[in-house]
């Protein structure tokens, strides 16, 4: 039997006013996903282990059925490593923002989604000023910051989860570690390099909000997990256009298909993402497809582009795969954590999702978070979600 998980990022949401109480996943026009619903089970999954900070990284992590109890370290080795940076057992990689600094707050965690392009050319000039530390380029505004031989025993907060709030309560803690306090200087430093650089006087000029600081973030060391193949005995294979989600795919051994177009925002090639699943169906038992459209609009605030993401993934993904996909497929579509569009951030709630294909009973319903705690499969944790996505049913 084949499988595929379809993975929309961020996702579900809590009831919105403007929409008489309903969530985005309710009012979104979706015949795709509301057909598997009808013709599979559903059930809710708990995707964050209590006392774990609800990002992808951990939520993808429990999806795939690794704990993340045991194997999360943080964010950035996962990201270093989509991107090629060698991590020594003693070394320590951050998650690296170029972020939009106003007025002392924390305007703008993307910096209007910088170009991968501009992007290089503020991190090489960091890369020439600081002597602390390596600067490794990623995409847009999602970058790698890596310290060799160190042992930092340090907090960070994630700039998403902070919007509009003063930078200076969210500085590397604790206060009185040197580490921190020299990594504090260097972020509140590259404000000062980065405000001066032509790339942000030129995308000021043009409206743009310019990448005019640095924030580091999730730091850890490369993680231990075991390989897909064996773990689960099939060739998986994961698609996105997400470094974290990737770097993921890099320490499970999974192959990784880049899909020409992919961007990790609203534009991505959906068409694209389906098409290279079905290809990678015809050699690889499992493919995973990450779609982050949704989560963005989530940050941002942003309901009509949620409901459209919500609709492009739908039609655009969902609807030229489920046409491709060889008979006897399995297909699980779920969020990975909420991104309420009323606090613009992710929340550790559980996320609805749905089951269809051989040995799956249908139940009638149409997918939201309403469906989801209703359905048959009830309310499972972490690695219960593959158990059941792969076990043999009738």
């Amino acid at each position: 039997m084949k499988y595929v998980v379809v993975l929309g990022d961020g996702m579900a949401d809590h009831p919105v006013r403007r929409l008489g109480g309903k969530t985005p996943l309710e009012v979104a026009h979706k015949p795709n996903l509301d057909s598997l619903a009808r013709e599979g089970e559903m059930g809710m999954l708990k995707t964050v282990p209590n006392g774990m900070p609800p990002g992808s990284d951990v939520a993808n992590l429990s999806i795939l059925g690794y704990r993340p109890e045991s194997c999360y370290t943080g964010r950035g080795p996962l990201e270093a490593a989509d991107i090629g940076v060698k991590l020594g057992p003693k070394d320590v990689a951050f998650r690296c923002n170029l972020i939009t600094e106003k007025e002392g707050k924390m305007y703008d965690y993307s910096a209007g989604h910088v170009t991968t392009e501009e992007a290089a050319e503020l991190l090489a000039e960091l890369g020439r000023r600081f002597r602390k530390g390596e600067f490794h380029v990623g995409i847009t505004y999602r970058h790698v910051f890596v310290l060799r031989n160190c042992d930092p025993k340090l907090e960070t907060d994630p700039p998403h989860e902070i919007p509009g709030e003063p930078i200076a309560r969210h500085l590397i803690r604790p206060p009185g570690d040197p580490l921190a306090r020299e990594l504090n200087r260097l972020m509140l430093e590259s404000k000062r390099i980065l405000s001066e650089h032509p790339v942000n006087k030129a995308r000021e000029m043009q409206g743009k909000n310019p990448a005019n600081m640095i924030w580091l973030w999730s730091q850890g060391r490369r993680p231990r997990l075991q390989n897909f193949r064996k773990k689960y005995g099939m060739k998986g294979a994961l698609i996105s256009a997400v470094p974290l989600i990737r770097g993921i795919g890099v320490y499970t051994g999974m192959t990784l298909i880049r899909v020409p177009g992919a961007t990790g925002y609203f534009d991505t090639n959906y068409e694209g993402k389906a098409l290279y699943a079905l290809r990678a169906l015809e050699d690889h038992d499992f493919v995973y497809v990450h779609v982050e459209a949704p989560d963005e609009a989530g940050h941002g605030g942003n309901l009509e582009m949620k409901v459209k993401a919500i609709e492009d993934l739908d039609r655009r993904l969902l609807g030229p795969l489920l046409d491709g996909l060889p008979e006897g497929c399995r297909i699980a579509v779920l969020p990975d954590h909420p991104t309420p569009l009323e606090v613009k951030t992710h929340v550790a709630e559980p996320v609805p999702f749905v089951i269809h294909g051989p040995g799956v009973k249908g139940e009638g319903m149409t997918f939201s978070e309403r469906s989801g705690a209703r359905g048959s499969a009830g309310f499972l944790e972490g690695e219960q979600f593959m158990q059941r996505f792969l076990a043999k049913r009738r």
